[in-house]
């Protein structure tokens, strides 16, 4: 099923996450799958659309910072991190409310943040096989059997990914460089002008 991103088929979109289903949505860079971070059978279901180990976490994301509280913890510094980089291209890797850890994110695109307004946090990740290239389109996002609808926002727009930076230790360490440079990202901010 082929949705717009109109207020409808977001609704119809989130109808169907809050039913179990994983959804296929745009993203600032590629199409992604959701299923909502409450269900934990719908996430299951991505793993097994992707074929995905599942030692690889999924990414938690949401539209506000206060859709994080029951998820994970939130000090200071990954505070002080989301203020400066979101929404945008960082993922953030923090204390998970039951224990272990969960990287989080405020996308930047307007389709993703719709769908994430209405639907609430979702747990994502790329729509592709494991492996394979990133779904570009909402006919390739369609095409994964078990993608029960697909937001169609054009061809996504490419680019890198975003930067993974983990919170959890003494240190901020950064586990996958992507759109944000690690130097940017962990030197001094820069003086707000004005």
């Amino acid at each position: 099923m082929v949705l717009k991103p109109t207020k409808a088929g977001l609704l119809r979109a989130s109808q169907l996450l809050r039913g179990g289903a994983v959804v296929a949505f745009p993203t600032d860079t590629v199409y992604g799958l959701g299923a909502s971070a409450d269900d934990e059978l719908a996430q299951k279901r991505v793993f097994s659309i992707k074929g995905r180990p599942v030692g690889l976490p999924l990414i938690l994301m949401v539209a506000a910072e206060s859709q994080l509280e029951n998820y994970v913890h939130v000090d200071s510094r990954s505070e002080a991190m989301m203020r400066r980089w979101w929404p945008g291209p960082l993922t953030l890797v923090l204390y998970a409310k039951g224990g272990g850890t969960l990287g989080v994110r405020i996308p930047k695109h307007k389709v993703a943040l719709g769908l994430l307004r209405t639907a609430g946090p979702l747990m994502t990740t790329s729509a592709n096989l494991h492996g394979r290239e990133p779904a570009m389109s909402a006919e390739e996002a369609g095409a994964l059997s078990g993608v029960m609808a697909v937001i169609d926002g054009g061809t996504a727009p490419g680019g890198t990914a975003s930067t993974v930076l983990d919170l959890t230790g003494p240190e901020p360490h950064v586990l996958r460089e992507g759109a944000i440079p690690a130097p940017e990202l962990l030197g001094p901010p820069a003086p707000r002008s004005g």
